[in-house]
């Protein structure tokens, strides 16, 4: 729980994406959070994530530990991590992030018991996976 505050509130990688391309915005329409996710791409290497947005410290959390994760992987990596979060997220606590592919993330397993706070932990994995699906298009 504290790992998830601090990523909150410290906004790690938070910045303006007005730059990057591809980008995607989501908006979780049930608490109303907001994720603006930029990407910058090397090829298929994703070199640097820029997000903005406001919410609870799931979904700002998520996104900052989200960009820790996938800069410098290739987008189909990024592609499966997207994968194994969404299955993870879904499973209502029955899977678990490997902690070598995911980090410092793992303490969001815990939101997967709780169906109502998966959109929020999601929002900034579904902006990245809709700004790579923009980059391949």
């Amino acid at each position: 729980q504290q790992l998830i505050v601090e990523h909150a509130t410290a906004g790690e990688w938070q910045g303006d994406p007005a730059g990057f391309q591809p980008q995607s915005h989501q908006v979780n329409p049930t608490c109303d959070d907001e994720i603006t996710l930029g990407v910058r791409l090397d090829g298929e290497r994703i070199e640097e994530v820029r997000w903005d947005g406001r919410g609870c410290a799931i979904s700002q959390a998520s996104a900052s530990l989200l960009t820790g994760i996938v800069e410098g992987s290739t987008t189909q990596q990024s592609r499966g991590l997207i994968d194994e979060f969404r299955a993870v997220m879904r499973s209502r606590g029955e899977r678990e992030l490997d902690e070598a592919r995911f980090g410092d993330a793992v303490p969001l397993n815990g939101v997967s018991r709780y169906v109502a706070r998966v959109t929020c932990a999601m929002l900034a994995w579904v902006a990245l996976e809709q700004a790579l699906e923009q980059a391949s298009a």
